[in-house]
């Protein structure tokens, strides 16, 4: 009989325990294997060469977290079942399993107006129907419909096992230390009180610390200004696939790619397992196998997008506080004189906002568990101004245009 009791060996915690035959059974999937095929942050490693980590890393080591909580949990006197300890596992291991080509980057050029959660959602659907309804409670617990909402809030809250780990593993890989987060100290220090997630009150500075952190991994890697460039020039090159299929113009084939460049898939349609199928064939190389195809193409503007892509020669981005509208005209006043049609200027030039916000205040708000037994809201505890700056949004704007043009003086 095969032996399902493995481990993985990872270089954020060390050995990663498989607890039971039927994660394993999950994790050998091929819908779980695709993760492999994922990178966790896109095209970060456009600015971090060392970002080449996968959404696969991210989730076993979010599983491992996540039995690492329970346990603690566990210790502290709460009554986690066995089923309820698996469940609470499958939903952490698979919340990201609806993942697109380059996570985030393409989450909304793919698909029309399906976030990867609900993409999740329909995955996980399709594989509790494969293990005769055994996922059935992790379904639960990932769409907040169990009854012990705290289990939900360990997936999915302000302060969740996905962001510990997620923090933790791309301050590694990307060599931003001001990522780094004391996860262990965090998970030791939760407890539950009427069934909602709270952290003890003298974790308070632990806690601080991880939406610090937070805040300054967007500045320095999520929103980075050059990886904001790249993913607007790959952006560009789905919209101008799509514009070109729409107007029958011929493109080199791009493989499983095609059919989301021919067709307008929305939530309704991904309801239908052979589009779903389709979908999550996809991964990155899907993507950069499409590139390379179209760096080739007749279409000026597609050879010029893939071209430079491939060869990281990216866009110029300008960062500020407020719309870049002037520059933006005489920019594209400029690319006209050239020879650029109107209708083509926005593959050129690309504009938009950013925004970061560490913590959402008016979202599920972390708690904390006082030594009087008193439950908080951790912005209203009088000595923490920073965190109570933390949760002001701050939005940026943003301007990009082609490299071999030079911004006009403004």
């Amino acid at each position: 009989m095969l032996n399902k009791k493995k481990i993985f060996n990872d270089p954020i915690y060390g050995f990663i325990s498989i607890v039971s035959d039927l994660i394993y059974d999950i994790i050998e999937t091929s819908e779980f294997q695709r993760l492999r095929r994922i990178k966790q942050t896109g095209l970060a490693d456009y600015v971090y060469p060392g970002a080449n980590h996968t959404r696969f890393h991210h989730a076993l080591g979010a599983m491992h977290l996540m039995s690492r909580a329970l346990d603690n949990l566990r210790e502290k006197g709460h009554n986690i079942t066995n089923q309820e300890y698996e469940a609470s596992l499958i939903a952490i291991l698979l919340h990201d399993v609806g993942h697109g080509p380059f996570s985030h980057t393409l989450e909304h050029s793919l698909l029309n107006g399906v976030s990867h959660e609900i993409v999740s959602l329909r995955m996980m659907e399709v594989l509790t129907k494969k293990f005769d309804n055994r996922l059935d409670m992790a379904i639960h617990i990932f769409t907040n419909t169990y009854p012990r909402p705290f289990f939900h809030q360990l997936v999915s809250s302000q302060l969740d096992i996905d962001r510990l780990d997620y923090l933790k593993r791309d301050s590694f890989f990307t060599g931003v230390s001001e990522g780094s987060i004391g996860a262990d100290r965090i998970i030791k220090l939760f407890d539950v009180v009427d069934e909602q997630m709270v952290v003890e009150e003298k974790g308070i500075y632990s806690v601080e610390n991880f939406l610090s952190a937070r805040r300054l991994m967007y500045w320095q890697v999520y929103l980075h200004k050059t990886g904001i460039a790249a993913d607007e020039m790959l952006k560009n090159i789905l919209k101008r696939a799509k514009q070109l299929a729409k107007s029958g113009a011929s493109l080199p084939p791009a493989g499983g790619l095609d059919y989301f460049v021919h067709n307008q898939v929305n939530e309704k349609e991904l309801t239908q397992e052979n589009v779903l199928a389709k979908f999550t064939s996809l991964d990155d190389y899907d993507v950069w196998a499409a590139v390379k195809q179209w760096s080739t193409a007749n279409d000026k503007v597609m050879a010029y997008l893939c071209t430079n892509l491939l060869n990281r020669r990216l866009y110029k981005i300008k960062l500020g506080n407020h719309p870049f509208n002037e520059q933006h005209e005489e920019l594209s006043q400029r690319l006209l004189t050239q020879g650029i049609k109107r209708a083509d200027l926005p593959y050129y030039i690309s504009s938009g906002s950013i925004s970061n916000a560490a913590y959402m205040a008016h979202n599920q708000k972390i708690r904390l568990l006082k030594k009087d037994g008193q439950v908080v809201d951790i912005e209203k505890t009088a000595d923490l101004p920073n965190i109570k700056a933390m949760s002001k949004i701050v939005t940026k704007y943003y301007l990009c245009w082609p490299n071999d043009l030079t911004l006009p003086a403004n």
